[in-house]
């Protein structure tokens, strides 16, 4: 449902703090322009996708041809649209450039959702819906960050933009519900055009433009690199849960909306149960952050975290449809969901060798896009089936195999990512310069990348010193 590894618990205030710290060398007012402009893109181009989430089971039935099932493929699809072209218009970007490649993306967001508002029929909800997705360009808005960043910026700028992608599906869960009080499903499909041409015009008047672009290991991927990637175990586990963990929540919301409207809470008023659920969860995530990163128990909170879903799922089957009962249990779910979103996408940098975070972060972010295409398309034919009591006993089957699947899960080491520059003479020889970066204190992988003229590392802070040219 979320695009990039995004964090959907981090609040604009972690950016806030990133650009105002006093514990490194601040930002240029450039960067600053870049990071919250290209924020804004974000913002007004994810809550355009996200804004139906919470509303659109209630009122797709009105659609003719609707069935559960191509009710969930119509929430889902835009994830396997997603999750085949993120790498691809990456790889568009380096060719004809980053804003060509955005605005292209973003046309075809304006086009999918000028479709949607027109449509009558289910199925053509399901086609704007699949160019919605189509304009895969996350990645990109991350390589063309990158491309307005400096190296010891870069971590704030990520930051900045994961936090924006948090707010706006924060925000779609709190005001979608209010929108449908005074606006039809297909207005909000007109929203969310009017949200993509806004974001063209943030693009070309605020953003700055980047001096050169090209290809960076920081945030594009290689297709040689994920190849070598999707072997290694602690990888593919990550993979897994962020695939398993999306198809989750999409599945839910395809069924939580129409559970609170059958427990007679009025449509419009479902933003309260979502607020309240993300404040729980707030109060849920930060000591189990805490207890994973500072206390050492990063392998105990993720496998809590994944019998707590599958706890949750258990409580929408038995506990009965009231009220209450309900509410519990979808705070339980936000709080046992907002751990793991917080948690993968940090994992992720630190599994990944050094100079493959583009790659792995494509690769995990497409396998985040198929979770929610699966789990919209799979949960609506479900329902289909067998009604929400079928829905939550297979999801709560996903979340066994998901325990099965990461039961040889180890945290890695507290490694940071490290990028030098180098000289010529380094450059000629890359064979003997990983060796002299691989024998500094610190140093536990190294790559040489001479067509980007740098090397990037993984190194323990506490015993690292940049070397000397």
């Amino acid at each position: 449902m979320l695009v990039l590894p995004v964090n959907i618990s981090r609040l604009p205030t972690i950016g806030l703090y990133i650009l105002s710290s006093n514990h490194s060398t601040a930002m240029l007012p450039s960067e600053r322009r870049a990071a919250w402009s290209l924020a804004l893109i974000y913002m007004v181009r994810m809550l355009g996708l996200f804004v139906i989430l919470p509303v659109f089971s209630l009122f797709a039935e009105d659609y003719n041809h609707s069935s559960p099932f191509l009710i969930g493929l119509a929430i889902g699809i835009y994830g396997l649209f997603q999750a085949v072209l993120q790498i691809p218009f990456g790889l568009l970007s380096d060719r004809i450039g980053r804003k060509k490649a955005i605005t292209l993306g973003l046309v075809l967001m304006v086009l999918g959702s000028v479709v949607a508002a027109l449509a009558d029929s289910i199925y053509w909800v399901i086609a704007g819906r699949a160019l919605q997705g189509a304009g895969a360009v996350s990645a990109v808005l991350m390589a063309l960050a990158a491309d307005l960043s400096r190296d010891d910026q870069r971590t704030k700028m990520m930051a900045v933009l994961g936090a924006s992608i948090g707010l706006s599906f924060l925000l779609s869960l709190l005001i979608g519900p209010l929108l449908i009080q005074a606006f039809s499903l297909k207005a909000l499909f007109w929203l969310s055009a009017l949200s993509a041409l806004a974001a063209i015009a943030i693009l070309y008047l605020v953003v700055p433009d980047p001096e050169q672009g090209g290809f960076s290991a920081d945030t594009g991927a290689s297709l040689l690199r994920v190849r070598d990637l999707v072997k290694m175990p602690a990888l593919r586990q990550l993979d897994f849960s962020i695939f398993c963990l999306h198809l989750l929540i999409t599945a839910t919301f395809v069924a939580v909306p129409l559970l609170l409207r059958d427990a007679g809470l009025d449509p419009t008023t479902h933003w309260k149960v979502y607020l309240l659920a993300m404040l729980v969860a707030l109060f849920f995530m930060v000591p189990s952050l805490i207890a994973a990163e500072r206390y050492g128990l990063m392998r105990l909170v993720i496998f809590a975290s994944i019998a707590g879903l599958l706890l949750t799922q258990l409580m929408f089957v038995l506990l009965p449809a009231q009220l209450p009962a309900l509410i519990f249990a979808i705070c339980c779910f936000f709080g046992f969901l907002s751990t793991l979103e917080s948690l993968l996408p940090s994992l992720l940098s630190r599994f990944a060798p050094a100079g493959t975070r583009g790659s792995a972060s494509g690769v995990y972010s497409s396998s985040q896009f198929f979770g929610a295409f699966v789990g919209g398309a799979g949960g609506g034919w479900l329902i289909g089936q067998g009604g929400f009591i079928l829905l939550f006993c297979a999801l709560a089957v996903v979340c066994v195999i998901w325990l099965f699947a990461v039961r040889g899960f180890q945290p890695p080491p507290r490694l940071a990512s490290y990028r030098q520059r180098l000289t010529p003479s380094q450059l000629s020889d890359p064979t003997q310069t990983r060796g002299y970066l691989m024998n500094l204190p610190g140093v536990a992988d190294a790559l040489v990348s001479v067509d980007e003229g740098v090397a990037y590392m993984k190194i323990d802070k506490t015993l690292f010193q940049p070397p000397a040219h």
